[in-house]
């Protein structure tokens, strides 16, 4: 066994201990034909208003433009595997729904503390082996494109719904990479497992997939909640129903998910009480109080005036007159966006409770 494949051995098994769940190793160069993709996926304006994605399209489409020294990328992968059907809260009206990623603690934090971990043990043993290695460690938000890097890893395959898949885990992944100065052996790639299935294009409520493996975000409602900053356009809104920050479907009904296991990672979890779920109590949060709830929660980074908009929306889609008060407060909101979702969700309510 060389070196380098006695290296990637350690890690794996320090990745394990660390709470990850699966780890690959690829080339720096072996994505070099996603960046054609991705230039059409910009230039189709499919990324809506994120103009970080165009602005940093040269390095995201390629490691080596991101970090020249790069020759090896190590990709992790922690599960978070939801305890039950995430499409079952879709049920009811009266609550908000969180996407299961960010119903607990926010994953880069605990992702990136395990990566900067596991990246100093790569260096320690490779130091003891006389070899030269630096790293750099990355969470989702630098130009990383992580799906890709993890198909030619071996964690898994990106499915028609453009997400990670994993015969294990099925679409519930949170990734991370280290880039490395090292030249390592590579685990294999993972071919695509999907074949006919079309449930993940099929059950999205916005239509947001022109062809499979294709994404218009300017139409999924995990951009309309968490990344549109502006009033969301009135042809979305009923099809959001009460989903308030991202939306899981067509990652619920993947069926491999029927292999996926709960989460185990402790530092994710986060107690919640089904009272703070409700509708009336989120349109009722102050910025302080907002941010108080949602301390060390993704949901935090959207503040509290383009969460009160999703919970509007959601009111307005719920057939529950009792939430009227909220919303009528909500019409003399200083910001316009409220503003303007608490009228279409007041008219809406009215309209169907004359």
């Amino acid at each position: 066994m060389s070196t380098t494949t006695k290296l990637i051995s350690g890690l794996k098994q320090d990745a394990l201990a660390l709470g990850m769940d699966a780890l690959g190793v690829t080339s720096a160069d072996s994505i070099a034909d996603a960046e054609p993709a991705l230039r059409e996926f910009v230039d189709a304006e499919y990324h809506g208003s994120m103009n970080w994605m165009a602005e940093t399209m040269t390095r995201r489409g390629h490691p080596r433009k991101l970090w020249p020294q790069a020759r090896s990328i190590i990709v992790v992968a922690m599960n978070y595997g939801p305890e039950t059907d995430p499409m079952l809260a879709l049920q009811q009206p009266s609550k908000g729904v969180i996407s299961v990623y960010a119903r607990h603690r926010d994953y880069h934090d605990v992702i990136k503390g395990r990566l900067k971990t596991l990246a100093a043990k790569l260096v320690s043993r490779a130091r003891q082996n006389q070899l030269d290695c630096d790293v750099k460690v990355f969470v989702d938000t630098a130009p990383v494109m992580e799906k890709p890097l993890a198909q030619q890893a071996g964690i898994g395959w990106q499915g028609k719904h453009t997400n990670l898949v994993s015969r294990n885990f099925g679409s519930w992944l949170f990734l991370g990479s280290i880039f490395t100065t090292l030249d390592l052996a590579q685990t294999s790639s993972h071919d695509d497992h999907c074949g006919q299935c079309s449930n993940c294009l099929d059950i999205c409520p916005t239509d947001a997939f022109p062809a499979p493996y294709k994404l218009d975000a300017r139409r999924c409602i995990s951009y309309l909640t968490i990344e549109h900053k502006d009033p969301i356009p009135e042809e979305f809104r009923r099809p959001m129903g009460n989903r308030i920050y991202g939306c899981d479907d067509c990652l619920a009904v993947c069926p491999w998910n029927k292999f996926a296991r709960q989460a185990q990672e402790a530092k994710l979890a986060s107690p919640e009480q089904p009272t703070e779920n409700s509708l009336e109590y989120f349109l009722r949060l102050d910025d302080q109080a907002f941010r108080q709830r949602f301390s060390g929660s993704p949901v935090k980074r959207i503040g509290r005036d383009r969460f009160i908009r999703n919970c509007l929306i959601a009111a307005g889609n719920s057939n529950q007159c009792e939430l009227l008060p909220a919303i009528d407060d909500l019409l003399l909101d200083p910001d316009p966006v409220v503003r303007d979702a608490a009228q279409w969700a007041s008219r809406e309510l009215k309209e169907a409770h004359p």
